[in-house]
């Protein structure tokens, strides 16, 4: 019996009514009874807002069969002594370089930026804003030699819908970096007459490479750095305000009490750091917050650390 079943799909699908020829376009979501009433005129008496049916997505037709309307009509006392089959689609269209360059430019913080598309998702999209976002651009595996990357945005449509979209790209930009001019030795300070900026032309990652002098001058290496080295914020750490054996003005807050006492660091500790401290009259160990250079500050009315 199973070669009788085509014929019965065939058969089937001459029962089913067809598609209308064309479609009018969904505009927006919902539905309503002001785009029905472009086509069927009785559906003029509702408020052109009221809702009826939920748009189709990219690439679906909604079609309202004559039934259908018959029986809108009817829960709205309108009157529709006949009606044929409506279909509404979300109108799509190809995507358009140069708003996707003008969307990616957006997402980058370098202005001149050079960016080359060399391929984009085929597949139409509905008409929106278009969006990329930096982090969603991947990245080469050597950003001093950039590699073509795929870009993955969306375009903004209706009521806050996405329609995912993608392109093949390659990202440069003049971007500052800063190097070492001689070789620096770790738990050395850094001083700016070791540094120097230098732009190169890169791919524009979130990568932790420093671009500027105040980024690094002044705080220590935490590990050896070649002469002519990219320098990078996981190399240094800012000086320790308070090293242990320093001697510590503490500052005790209790209510509107204030009082001063000398205390000896057991710790080491930078600014908004907790460290252990003793004090040089009691003898008694105990807690202070870093307030800067030798200063530390204790709320007797605050939670206190463990």
């Amino acid at each position: 019996m199973s070669r009788f079943l085509p014929l019965a799909w065939v058969s089937l699908a001459l029962a089913l009514p067809a598609w209308p020829q064309t479609c009018a376009p969904a505009e927006h979501d919902p539905i309503t009874a002001g785009d029905l009433a472009r086509l069927a005129p009785a559906f003029g008496r509702l408020p052109a807002g009221t809702p009826l049916a939920p748009a189709p997505g990219p690439g679906v037709h909604r079609v309202f069969r004559a039934l259908e309307l018959m029986s809108l009509a009817r829960k709205y006392s309108l009157d529709l002594p006949s009606a044929e089959d409506l279909c509404f689609a979300l109108p799509l269209e190809s995507l358009d370089r140069a708003r996707l360059l003008d969307a990616m430019k957006a997402a980058l913080p370098f202005p001149e930026a050079r960016i080359e598309i060399l391929e984009t998702s085929l597949q139409p999209a509905p008409r929106g804003r278009i969006e990329f976002r930096r982090e969603d651009l991947g990245a080469p595996a050597l950003p001093e030699s950039p590699a073509p990357v795929v870009w993955k945005g969306n375009v903004l449509y209706g009521a806050g819908q996405r329609f995912a979209i993608w392109a093949r790209v390659v990202v440069t930009a003049r971007i500052p970096r800063l190097v070492a001019v001689e070789p620096i030795r770790r738990g050395r300070s850094i001083s700016a007459a070791q540094l120097r900026v230098q732009p190169a032309d890169v791919f524009p990652g979130r990568g932790d490479a420093a671009s500027s002098l105040d980024q690094v001058a002044g705080r220590i290496a935490v590990a050896n750095i070649a002469a002519g080295a990219e320098i990078h914020l996981s190399q240094v750490e800012s000086p320790l305000d308070v090293k242990r054996g320093d001697t510590v003005q503490v500052e005790v807050h209790s209510g509107l009490t204030h009082l001063a006492l000398t205390g000896k660091a057991e710790t080491n500790g930078r600014t908004g750091d907790f460290i252990t401290l003793r004090n040089l009259r009691s003898n008694r160990i105990f807690q202070a917050r870093v307030d800067g250079e030798d200063r530390a500050s204790l709320d007797l009315g605050a939670p206190q650390r463990n």
